[in-house]
């Protein structure tokens, strides 16, 4: 797949995640807001292969469960971390996070608003993430409640 794509749905994966979308014009005109020009015909291409339907409060994965498709099964870091994480990489005080293309900025966004103490900051790139932790402590503590998410 070409990164072109891959962004692209990422960036559709990410809109539908935040919002509901009624139709595919709707979701292709939020696209551009974002700077991705997609024509009808490739967007709904992107929307099968991606196993997107469309649902009376918008479009659903194929393979969602029941629980899955209700906004409240899982808090949004732990969605964020089962969907985006890829490594975790500590190196002092900092927890450097790993990423696919475009997942890196969702995931600092849950991540930060869930405003824990072994938290100082983020910084977000395209896929990696460094997580600026106060003490050698805390970044043994995030990375333990990370890992957790993962299971």
């Amino acid at each position: 797949m070409n990164t072109h794509k891959r962004f692209r749905q990422g960036q559709i994966l990410n809109l539908l995640a935040q919002m509901k979308v009624a139709n595919q014009d709707a979701l292709r005109r939020q696209l551009v807001h974002r700077g991705v020009r997609v024509t009808q015909a490739t967007l709904s291409r992107d929307l099968r292969e991606l196993k997107l339907v469309k649902t009376v409060e918008g479009y659903r994965s194929l393979t969602a469960t029941p629980e899955e498709t209700t906004p409240s099964a899982l808090p949004p870091l732990a969605r964020a971390v089962g969907e985006f994480l890829l490594d975790i990489r500590p190196a002092q005080n900092m927890l450097v996070l790993k990423t696919p293309p475009s997942g890196a900025q969702p995931l600092a966004a849950a991540l930060d608003a869930q405003r824990w103490k072994e938290v100082a900051g983020t910084l977000a790139g395209d896929d990696t993430i460094l997580v600026i932790c106060p003490t050698r402590a805390a970044r043994a503590a995030l990375e333990k409640r990370l890992k957790e998410m993962l299971r």
